[in-house]
């Protein structure tokens, strides 16, 4: 009689086990997703693929599907699911090297655009110029194509061939045939004149942009430097940490960039530099997004600089990645984000204070009078 009621308090605690552990799930379903039925009906649609499909099955392809699914239907061109092939690619594109042809797409009224190609790469090398529309890859439309799909067509092996058609402006569209190559990126070129007047351009921003920045224009400073141009046509952006890494160099005390989350929280980084030391001159053009235009904002809203060229491209939105396990991630649209003076820029871009469009592909006109302005600045001392 004992034994027996033992037995039975023991099957009784499992049962009660079971029912918090199945009880606290759906509570724990609900704080995350709200109605746990549609997870339900995701898992028996998986179920009843695997036991009654008549074709092979690959479990794994089917979770990556519903989960790029899951994220395509957002809309959003910047949020994606990253499975391991497309993380590793991200990874190596933000540590400063990738395999590809060299240029950064954007989406924009439904149509996959250049940002910008990056300096001494194939499609730079092909000419190919930033706004040109991507019709085709190897000859195929790109309907129904996400912009995470387009860029992995492009991407490849070092050596391997690509053919892109383009369109620029009214312009017939073109093929360009590259050969993909294993692309690194030095991101920060500098120079200086017989003026006195330094020129650095920032291509891109990755892990060591806001440090080789820091060194260059430091090398600069002790040559002489008296004025500075900053380049940032053509340059896609990146991490946003290295935008405000390098605008904590040309942005006096106060805030540089203020990201305000779905929650309404806002978060800004700041400037603690007590005075831009020297006149400053910073060339844009409609390739120059992201973290380039959070650079040039912050330096148009406080007037340490002018802007010259022409508007920027318009991305006004921060995205962090998560990762889910197994070295895939998700790739999320977060935040917003404003200039010192409120300013939203999505989709809107950043307006010149001189607006100058380019008279040849280097935009020699641009530099020109970016470094007139500059001269007379130094002048005016």
């Amino acid at each position: 009689m004992k034994k027996r009621f033992t037995i039975l308090h023991l099957a009784g605690a499992v049962v009660l086990s079971f029912g918090a552990f199945a009880g606290g799930t759906c509570l724990l379903l609900k704080s995350w997703v709200g109605s746990p039925w549609p997870l339900m009906r995701l898992a028996q649609t998986l179920h009843l693929i695997q036991q009654h499909y008549v074709g092979n099955v690959d479990q794994s392809k089917l979770y990556d599907g519903a989960l790029k699914g899951m994220v395509s239907i957002l809309g959003d061109p910047y949020s994606s699911y990253l499975n391991h092939e497309d993380f590793v690619s991200l990874s190596a594109m933000t540590e400063g090297h990738f395999g590809g042809v060299g240029m950064v797409m954007g989406v924009k009224d439904g149509q996959f655009i250049v940002v910008a190609p990056i300096e001494d790469t194939p499609a730079f090398k092909a000419g190919i110029k930033a706004g040109a529309v991507l019709t085709k890859i190897n000859g195929k439309e790109l309907k129904g194509l996400s912009l995470d799909q387009v860029v992995k067509q492009i991407r490849g092996q070092n050596g391997t061939q690509v053919v892109l058609t383009l369109q620029q402006g009214k312009e017939k569209p073109k093929e360009y045939t590259i050969v993909r190559s294993d692309i690194k990126i030095k991101s920060v070129y500098g120079k200086m004149d017989d003026h006195g007047i330094g020129y650095i351009r920032i291509t891109n921003f990755s892990e060591d942009t806001a440090k080789d920045f820091g060194t260059e224009l430091q090398k600069l400073q002790q040559e002489g430097m008296k004025a500075l141009v900053l380049d940032l046509r053509d340059n896609p952006g990146g991490l946003l940490q290295s935008g405000v890494g390098v605008a904590r160099y040309l942005v006096p005390k106060g805030p540089i960039v203020s990201i305000t989350d779905k929650q309404g929280r806002t978060d800004t980084e700041t400037s603690t530099l007590e005075k831009v030391g020297f006149p400053l001159a910073v060339l844009v053009n409609h390739g120059t997004a992201s973290a380039a235009e959070i650079v040039s904002g912050a330096i148009q809203d406080t007037h340490t600089g002018k802007l010259f060229g022409t508007k920027t491209y318009g991305k006004g939105v921060v995205q962090n990645v998560y990762m889910l396990g197994g070295d895939t991630a998700l790739k999320l649209t977060i935040a917003n984000y404003y200039t010192p003076r409120g300013r939203n820029i999505d989709k809107v871009g950043i307006t010149p204070d001189q607006v100058i469009t380019a008279d040849d592909d280097a935009g020699s006109n641009q530099l020109t009078a970016a470094e007139a302005y500059l001269k007379e600045q130094l002048g005016a001392k």
